[in-house]
């Protein structure tokens, strides 16, 4: 099969052919029709965190092509699936509380030799992760399934209240998910915090009641002449060091910081800022299956209009060279890659 493999840092991904995954025990190998690039992805090689020779890729959806040894008769080749991209131990704390994104021997496909992800033709999928995708579900809203259920999580652990000012600090794929999945939870306002003006106006058309570019406006100021008051709640969704501090800053009196913005490199705050205002802060890490589920559910039946978040498709030939521009700040939000087009 065609697949792009990560060679060393510093390097485009090449894209070569390499031997198709074989089922274990448990497994199915579902043929990937949609791919998306996560940032992640661009996070994990900048700083030679996956070793030599990884197939990247942890967002997906296809079809079942080979179903291995004791899997269920509840899977048939052919089933439109997607599915959680991890690879638990199932017998940590984590694990034991149904929580397998937060295993402390976790592994994601995409990230390891033995769990190649789905910059390929055709990817390995334990059994116990995949998902169904319905009908009403079209295969690009699959190939988003994954980042949208990190947004829906972020937003669940939230626990918004019907009418909470929320701010949102970046709009890349998760923030604008999450400025979706606000709105759908009944916040209002919901503000959006963004540099780039192509993602400001995808935030408006997601939801957003009003966008902010940080760059000529003071945040904190803005927010409060559009809101009639401080966040009550802030998602950090860029990742960035100092982006942390800037949150718990803009929070108002007993403000929530949820940070789902993965920054790689240490940062520092000054807690007295928290202290002042007993601001909480929440970290938030993937997803469980629930979050899955109610992400597909919700786009089957309509309510989740997650369309406007891909911006691109792409080939393997085109995906080097996409890999590499996306590094760079721009006006691109989700891009998927489509193995069909070579």
């Amino acid at each position: 099969m065609q697949a792009a493999i990560f060679k060393e840092t510093g390097t485009p991904l090449v894209v070569e052919r390499v031997a198709d995954p074989t089922p274990g025990a448990g497994d199915v190998i579902v043929a990937v029709e949609r791919a998306g690039i996560c940032g992640s992805d661009l996070h994990v090689t900048r700083h030679g965190m996956v070793p030599p020779g990884t197939v990247l890729g942890h967002e997906f959806a296809g079809k079942i092509v080979a179903l291995g040894e004791g899997v269920s008769s509840h899977w048939r080749i052919g089933d439109r699936v997607t599915a959680l991209p991890i690879h638990a131990c199932h017998e940590c704390d984590a694990c034991n509380m149904q929580l397998p994104a937060l295993c402390s021997a976790i592994q994601f496909a995409g990230t390891t030799l033995q769990w190649q992800g789905a910059y390929a033709e055709f990817i390995a999928v334990r059994e116990n992760m995949l998902q169904r995708i319905p009908s009403g579900v079209s295969i690009d809203e699959g190939g988003m399934i994954e980042p949208l259920a990190v947004a829906h999580h972020t937003v669940e652990l939230a626990h918004i209240a019907k009418g909470e000012a929320v701010l949102v600090i970046g709009a890349g794929p998760i923030g604008a998910a999450v400025t979706l999945f606000a709105r759908l939870a009944g916040a209002g306002p919901v503000i959006v915090s963004e540099h780039s003006a192509e993602r400001r106006a995808l935030a408006l058309e997601l939801g957003a009641t009003a966008v902010i570019d940080p760059g000529t406006e003071d945040v904190a100021q803005r927010f409060g002449t559009l809101a009639g008051r401080s966040p009550q709640i802030v998602f950090e969704c860029v990742g960035v060091p100092g982006l942390l501090q800037e949150a718990i800053r803009l929070a108002g009196v007993r403000g929530r910081v949820v940070v789902a913005g993965v920054c790689l490199s240490e940062d520092r705050i000054m807690p007295l800022v928290g202290l002042s205002k007993e601001v909480s802060l929440q970290f938030t890490q993937c997803y469980t299956e629930d979050d899955f589920a109610k992400v597909i559910d919700l786009v089957a039946r309509g309510e989740a209009q997650v369309t406007p978040l891909h911006t691109s498709t792409i080939g393997f030939a085109q995906l080097p060279t996409m890999f590499e521009a996306l590094r760079t700040p721009s006006g691109q939000c989700k891009v998927l890659i489509d193995p069909s087009l070579g």
